[in-house]
Protein backbone atom coordinates (compact mmCIF):
# COMPACT_ATOMS: atom_id res chain seq x y z
CA UNK A 1 0.00 0.00 0.00
CA UNK A 2 1.42 3.38 -0.93
CA UNK A 3 0.91 6.58 1.27
CA UNK A 4 0.43 10.13 -0.94
CA UNK A 5 0.26 13.48 0.25
CA UNK A 6 -2.28 15.30 -1.32
CA UNK A 7 -2.07 19.22 -1.42
CA UNK A 8 -4.36 21.76 -2.89
CA UNK A 9 -5.23 25.27 -3.43
CA UNK A 10 -9.30 26.21 -3.98
CA UNK A 11 -9.57 29.72 -5.92
CA UNK A 12 -12.50 30.58 -3.93
CA UNK A 13 -11.86 29.15 -0.34
CA UNK A 14 -14.94 26.88 0.80
CA UNK A 15 -16.15 26.59 -3.01
CA UNK A 16 -15.86 22.82 -2.87
CA UNK A 17 -14.12 22.26 0.26
CA UNK A 18 -16.88 19.89 1.18
CA UNK A 19 -16.84 17.69 -1.59
CA UNK A 20 -13.12 17.72 -1.65
CA UNK A 21 -12.81 16.69 2.13
CA UNK A 22 -15.08 14.09 1.35
CA UNK A 23 -14.02 12.79 -1.39
CA UNK A 24 -10.51 12.14 0.71
CA UNK A 25 -12.58 10.67 3.13
CA UNK A 26 -13.48 8.17 1.21
CA UNK A 27 -9.81 6.33 1.32
CA UNK A 28 -10.19 3.91 4.29
CA UNK A 29 -7.15 5.56 5.67
CA UNK A 30 -6.56 9.17 5.70
CA UNK A 31 -5.37 11.79 7.94
CA UNK A 32 -6.08 16.02 7.91
CA UNK A 33 -2.47 17.14 8.16
CA UNK A 34 -3.07 21.03 8.06
CA UNK A 35 -5.85 23.34 5.97
CA UNK A 36 -5.36 22.02 2.71
CA UNK A 37 -2.89 19.00 3.43
CA UNK A 38 -3.87 15.46 3.61
CA UNK A 39 -2.42 11.68 3.43
CA UNK A 40 -4.12 8.72 2.20
CA UNK A 41 -3.25 5.15 1.75
CA UNK A 42 -4.34 3.33 -1.27
CA UNK A 43 -3.09 0.92 -3.98
CA UNK A 44 -4.31 3.30 -6.48
CA UNK A 45 -1.54 5.56 -8.17
CA UNK A 46 -0.98 9.03 -7.84
CA UNK A 47 -2.43 9.75 -11.09
CA UNK A 48 -5.62 7.47 -10.38
CA UNK A 49 -6.28 9.50 -7.09
CA UNK A 50 -5.56 13.16 -8.93
CA UNK A 51 -8.26 11.96 -11.20
CA UNK A 52 -10.48 10.95 -8.21
CA UNK A 53 -9.88 13.85 -6.18
CA UNK A 54 -10.36 16.03 -9.75
CA UNK A 55 -13.82 15.21 -10.54
CA UNK A 56 -14.78 17.45 -7.14
CA UNK A 57 -12.98 20.64 -7.89
CA UNK A 58 -13.65 23.29 -10.44
CA UNK A 59 -10.93 24.21 -13.75
CA UNK A 60 -9.56 26.78 -11.55
CA UNK A 61 -8.14 25.37 -8.20
CA UNK A 62 -5.29 22.83 -8.54
CA UNK A 63 -4.06 20.06 -6.84
CA UNK A 64 -1.42 17.69 -6.49
CA UNK A 65 -1.02 14.41 -5.51
CA UNK A 66 2.58 12.78 -4.37
CA UNK A 67 4.33 9.06 -3.29
CA UNK A 68 5.49 9.81 0.19
CA UNK A 69 8.92 7.23 0.38
CA UNK A 70 8.88 6.80 4.67
CA UNK A 71 10.88 9.75 5.44
CA UNK A 72 9.21 12.67 6.79
CA UNK A 73 9.81 15.73 9.53
CA UNK A 74 7.09 18.04 11.16
CA UNK A 75 6.54 20.34 13.79
CA UNK A 76 2.65 21.36 15.26
CA UNK A 77 1.04 18.77 14.11
CA UNK A 78 -1.54 17.43 16.45
CA UNK A 79 -0.55 13.43 18.53
CA UNK A 80 -3.66 11.95 16.46
CA UNK A 81 -1.67 12.56 13.22
CA UNK A 82 1.54 12.38 14.47
CA UNK A 83 0.90 8.89 15.41
CA UNK A 84 -1.18 8.25 11.89
CA UNK A 85 2.23 8.63 10.29
CA UNK A 86 4.51 6.60 12.60
CA UNK A 87 2.07 4.02 11.56
CA UNK A 88 1.87 4.71 7.61
CA UNK A 89 5.25 6.07 6.46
Amino acid sequence: MNTFLISYDLSNPGQRYGDLSKKIKSYTKWAKLMESCWCICTDDSAKVVRDNLESVIDANDSIFVGKLSGEAAWYGITRNVTDWLHKNL
